[in-house]
């Protein structure tokens, strides 16, 4: 079944909390995102996607995918801060078509890193997760009975481009049904252009499908429990064969890295 319709912050979270997901239609998102900042950059954010470097490490030879990446970091002032630029790198249990190496992708440059719409949606995320993760019940342990490890946030962020032509689909997820191995996943449609399908499944880990969606608008989002869910999209290929054919998403993963004390 399709998965219900949300409007607010509250029924975004409490979705994430009771079923591992959500989708969020964009004239929605743009509201939940509202209170973390402005868009008043956008056109130069959604030109961006024009500009992505070929994925050259397609394991399946494809040359449809687009991309650039950068790693962030939550700072002890409340702040997220871009890090140094490195690979990407996924576990083969997660990913066992480009797992178990480093990826290195070209960049996000600094004009769309710094802008006002990226940090929107970051101090966005930072704020869901972060709430989502201090309500949950240490191991073990009751509500208040002891304290949360003191953690910090490691943040992905990339962008995709994932082009459809005549005799290769477009692939944006050519894993399959997988995970990320992390702990929150959003992932935000900038553009649709000329593209049939592209239907986003949640799976529940033992295998039942529990939703499935299409990003079809701008902002149009599907935030998941990547540690309870699992999510895959079906290929896309163009409906006007003569024409350009893409869809543009952008990614953003957030994984709990346990501070010592």
């Amino acid at each position: 079944m399709e998965a219900g319709v949300l409007t607010n912050t509250a029924s975004l979270r409490a979705a994430l909390e009771t079923d591992g997901f959500a989708f969020v239609h964009g004239a929605a998102m743009r509201e939940i995102l509202a209170p973390f900042g402005s868009f008043d950059d956008w056109a130069a954010f959604v030109d961006s996607w024009n500009h992505l470097a070929l994925d050259t490490y397609m394991a399946d030879g494809g040359r449809y995918r687009r991309r650039r990446h950068a790693v962030f970091a939550d700072s002890s002032d409340g702040q997220i801060r871009r890090e140094p630029h490195q690979p990407h790198i996924q576990g083969v249990e997660y990913n066992p078509l480009h797992g178990g190496i480093e990826r290195w992708f070209e960049p996000i440059v600094d004009e769309i890193a710094e802008g006002h719409t990226l940090q929107t949606v970051l101090a966005f995320c930072r704020s869901l997760f972060g709430t989502i993760a201090q309500s949950e019940r240490p191991s073990g342990g009751s509500v208040g009975s002891e304290r949360v490890p003191p953690r910090r946030w490691r943040v992905e962020v990339h962008q995709f481009r994932i082009e459809a032509r005549v005799g290769e689909q477009g692939r944006p997820t050519p894993e399959g049904l997988h995970r990320d191995g992390v702990d929150y996943v959003l992932v935000l449609l900038i553009t649709r252009q000329n593209i049939a399908s592209g239907v986003t499944a949640i799976h529940a880990l033992d295998g039942r499908r529990l939703g499935h969606f299409t990003l079809t608008n701008p902002l149009d989002a599907a935030l998941v429990d990547d540690r309870r869910v699992a999510h895959g999209v079906t290929p896309v290929e163009p409906i006007d064969p003569s024409l350009p054919a893409y869809r543009d998403v952008l990614v953003v993963t957030f994984r709990r890295e346990i501070l010592s004390t």
